[in-house]
């Protein structure tokens, strides 16, 4: 779409302003100028914008740069302080619908960097009694940019975001949710079941353990999400247009880094190769690949608790999914495992932003990487996804599960582990026992009879229908105290 080139005359409605290409309309009482509205109609491609949290964050740099300014000495006091005035209004959230342009932009993201200074300075300019549009006494180049320029504002501002949203939102909630897979391990750990290995019957193991098992996923995952975070706390501001730093006080970079790690609690630094910073987006992708990495964690999690839920009476069934909906519009008091499906789709969307990040982190060339807009936005979406689904799978789903007392395939025996019962059931054995009918228990004969006896023993249970035990009694030399001995469900869910 060609820009809106402008007479001297606007319609109704509009504004007009002028900027190094000539004359332009903008509507009369947008916050944006210029150099916006050329933006927003050059990409008419999508209705996806920045949120929230990079608004946030470019309003923080932008703030901060104007106090740096100010203390160097390189920016008069009143237009710093209705710069940081009207930067403060951005960074409540006060204008964000004045951020109009769309994702899909100039790869440098310098449409976003100059809709944050035409906002700011309008908005700074309104304060001290100018009008919309004017570009004086606060001028969005001269002095909302000052010390900047959009190939060391953005990727910082991407960092800035991404890595308050991992510190804020992300870490606190994979937190809980290792709490609520370990409290259910300690819930669980006196109900003994069939193990399952390629979906077949394998040797005994606690319920408890596969509990277990799911709050180490979570640790390791808050591990990576915390190298993804330091990784992200490096900085690129003070490179300016290529990483020469052209056009900034040598002071400037390391102040407003310092303000920043000041506002959002995070300790960012200034990277120590400007050249590095700018010209790739390798933090923007490592970050990623860990919240891929946190995504698969979630999705083998999310997909185990939907069998371990199946039924209620032909699937899986050994614990008990809240009832949060109905779950079919034809079939009566169907109810759908609805959280973990959730869990998963949002696992899919994090996999797939990985992928769009990983071909945008190699679309750069020279000193400049052109692709960042879309990188951010997607980076972002994933750690916000991440953490909501954290959140909610928690609350709605893992907190809530009980065992499904007259499941035949659960042995419930005294708590030792957390000093009290499975939660839910008495600790006894309920219903013919499936763990001492499973096949794979005759994995702890081995040491007594060998493999190849023990699996002749279970080929012939298999095809005859009997227990191990009935087998092993009348087939070898075994007393029936040394096959109870070896055959103890508990006995093998630890090493002995």
């Amino acid at each position: 779409m060609a820009t809106n080139d402008a007479s001297e005359n606007c319609p109704p409605g509009t504004r007009l302003e002028r900027d190094s290409m000539g004359p332009l309309c903008v509507p009369a009482d947008a916050y944006f100028g210029g150099n916006t509205e050329r933006a927003r109609q050059n990409f008419p491609i999508s209705n996806l914008r920045f949120g929230r949290s990079f608004i946030k964050a470019i309003g923080q740099v932008k703030q901060s740069a104007a106090v740096v300014n100010k203390d160097l000495g390189t920016l008069d006091a009143e237009l710093s302080d209705a710069i940081v005035d009207a930067s403060q209004k951005v960074i409540n959230g006060d204008y964000d619908d004045e951020f109009v342009v769309d994702i899909f932009q100039t790869g440098s993201g310098t449409s976003t960097n100059m809709n944050a200074n035409e906002v700011i300075s309008n908005v700074a300019n309104v304060a001290l009694g100018g009008e919309l549009g004017t570009r004086t006494p606060v001028h969005p180049n001269d002095h909302v940019n000052r010390g900047q320029s959009s190939n060391d504002v953005i990727p910082t501002t991407i960092h800035v975001a991404a890595a308050v949203a991992i510190n804020e939102n992300l870490l606190p909630e994979m937190e809980k949710l290792q709490s609520a897979f370990e409290q259910k391990s300690r819930d669980f750990w006196g109900v003994v079941k069939t193990g399952r290995t390629h979906l077949q019957d394998a040797t005994p193991v606690r319920l408890g353990q596969e509990f277990k098992g799911y709050a180490g996923q979570m640790e390791y995952g808050r591990a990576r999400a915390q190298a993804a975070l330091d990784e992200l706390a490096v900085l690129a501001l003070g490179g300016t247009a290529v990483g020469t730093g052209i056009g900034m006080h040598p002071e400037f970079a390391g102040g407003v880094i310092s303000r920043l790690a000041e506002l959002t609690g995070v300790n960012f630094s200034e990277t120590r190769n400007h050249f590095q910073s700018q010209s790739t987006i390798d933090g923007v992708v490592q970050a990623s690949g860990s919240m891929k990495t946190i995504a698969v964690s979630l999705l083998k999690i999310a997909n185990d608790i939907r069998w371990l839920g199946s039924g209620p009476r032909a699937g899986v069934g050994e614990i008990l999914i809240p009832e949060v909906q109905p779950g079919s519009s034809i079939m009566p008091g169907k109810v759908n495992p609805v959280i973990a499906e959730s869990v998963t789709m949002v696992c899919a969307q994090v996999i797939g932003n990985d992928a769009t990040i990983a071909i945008a982190g190699q679309s750069g060339n020279f000193e400049l990487n052109v692709m960042m807009p879309v990188a951010a936005h997607n980076l972002i979406e994933s750690i916000d996804l991440l953490a909501a689904a954290c959140k909610n799978f928690r609350e709605q789903c893992i907190e809530g599960p009980g065992i499904n007392a007259d499941h035949p395939d659960l042995l419930q025996t005294p708590n030792l582990e957390g000093g009290a019962e499975p939660m839910g059931v008495q600790a006894t054995k309920r219903g013919p026992d499936m763990v001492m009918q499973g096949l794979s228990i005759a994995t702890a004969l081995n040491p007594l009879i060998g493999y190849d006896n023990v699996a002749a023993l279970v080929h012939t249970a298999y095809m005859e229908g009997k227990a191990i035990k009935e087998v092993a009694l009348r087939d070898t030399d075994l007393t029936e105290e040394q096959i109870d001995a070896a055959l103890e469900p508990l006995s093998m869910t630890e090493p002995k």
